[in-house]
C-alpha cells in the first residue's frame, strides 16, 4: 500500500467513526463513508452530480476566457490650435521688462521685493510653456537684475545720506 493510499483508509476509517458518535449506528449499519472535502466529480471520478465530462469542462473553461470583440474605431479627439503664448513673454528687452515691473525709480525696498514676487508669479520659467522658458528665463534675469541694481542704488543713498 502507498503513502497516499494509507492516509486516504485513514481518512476514511475516521470520517466511518465521527458518523457512528453523530449517528449511533455501527460501521455495518451506515455502510461505506465518503471522504469529505472536494467532490468526485471536482477531481472527474466518480458519477456524483457534479460530475462533467472534460469536453464539458474544456467548453466552460473557453466560454469564460474569450478573447474580448476589439474595440469600436473611434474617431480621434478634434484637435484644437495651441494656444496661443503669452505676449509678455515675449518682451525680453530691459526696457521692456523695466515697464512690465512698473519702476520709476522712486520705490522703497518692500515695494521692490512685492514687486519681484508679484512679477515672478507671473514670468518663472516653471510655469512658461516649453517653447518660451528661455524667453522667461531672460526675463526673470532682466527683473532680478533691474530689482537688485535699484535696491543698491537706494542702500548707497541711504549710506551717504542723500535720502530722507
Amino acid at each position: 500500500m502507498t503513502v497516499f493510499e494509507s492516509v486516504l483508509e485513514r481518512l476514511k476509517a475516521e470520517a466511518r467513526e465521527a458518523a457512528e458518535e453523530a449517528d449511533g449506528n455501527t460501521p455495518e449499519e451506515s455502510g461505506p463513508a465518503e471522504v469529505r472535502g472536494l467532490t468526485s466529480g471536482f477531481a472527474g471520478l466518480g458519477t456524483g452530480a457534479t460530475f462533467v465530462s472534460g469536453s464539458q469542462a474544456a467548453a466552460a473553461y473557453l466560454d469564460l476566457y474569450e478573447d474580448p470583440k476589439p474595440p469600436e474605431p473611434q474617431a480621434p479627439p478634434p484637435t484644437d490650435a495651441p494656444p496661443a503664448p503669452p505676449p509678455h513673454l515675449l518682451r525680453t528687452a530691459p526696457e521692456e521688462v523695466a515697464d512690465d515691473l512698473g519702476l520709476t525709480g522712486r520705490e522703497g525696498v518692500d515695494d521692490l521685493i512685492a514687486r519681484r514676487r508679484s512679477f515672478a508669479r507671473e514670468n518663472h520659467p516653471d510655469r512658461a510653456p516649453a517653447e518660451l522658458r528661455a524667453n522667461a528665463t531672460m526675463r526673470m534675469k532682466i527683473a532680478n537684475m533691474l530689482i537688485d541694481e535699484t535696491i543698491r542704488r537706494i542702500n548707497v543713498e541711504k549710506s551717504l545720506g542723500l535720502s530722507g
